[in-house]
């Protein structure tokens, strides 16, 4: 599995105090560019609108996710007792950053395949392809061939529960590692 330069460098330097720009804002712009090649150009532009955009925010009632979704799935943890009114802000801008790089990631395997839709397969392959997404291989399905039966049925319910649970791994996760 290769990483991309997707992890994060000594002291947090590298790529996480870049940026890269959002595939369907890009259009053209992105098919121009080597297969794979620009996914860390984008990744750098990105991450630096990320820093710019979060340096001169003033508002941080508005936001892309819904707070009360997110302190819900924050709360679905048996040791968190009291979550304080910044906490969720900052998971929900942490969450839409997360969707934004996995989606730009996913994009460019879509290009790779030379199509216009992003489908799971891209997903997945993005995540197999980067190191910083490993904590989501048990959770995101590989690109195989399935055959379809009653599990099709009973798949898309788990799969929403092991999200559920994978955010709360993470939640827990990081409040071990914590100083």
């Amino acid at each position: 599995m290769g990483d991309e330069g997707g992890g994060m460098q000594g002291g947090g330097t590298g790529m996480y105090q870049q940026g890269f720009q959002v595939p369907h804002q890009q259009g053209q712009q992105m098919h121009q560019q080597q297969p794979g090649g620009g996914v860390m150009d984008q990744l750098q532009e990105f991450w630096g609108r990320q820093r710019q955009e979060v340096a001169k925010t003033t508002d941080f009632k508005v936001q892309q996710l819904p707070l009360a979704r997110i302190k819900k799935i924050m709360k679905s943890d048996e040791d968190v007792k009291m979550i304080s009114a910044e906490a969720p802000v900052l998971f929900a801008k942490a969450c839409e950053m997360f969707i934004q790089e996995l989606t730009i990631r996913s994009w460019a395997q879509t290009e790779d395949a030379k199509r216009r839709t992003l489908q799971r397969s891209d997903v997945s392959g993005a995540i197999q392809k980067t190191d910083i997404f490993d904590f989501l291989i048990d959770i995101v399905p590989r690109n195989e061939p399935k055959v379809r039966g009653a599990e099709d049925v009973v798949e898309p319910i788990s799969r929403s529960l092991s999200l559920s649970m994978g955010f709360g791994w993470c939640i827990r996760r990081m409040r071990l590692t914590d100083p």
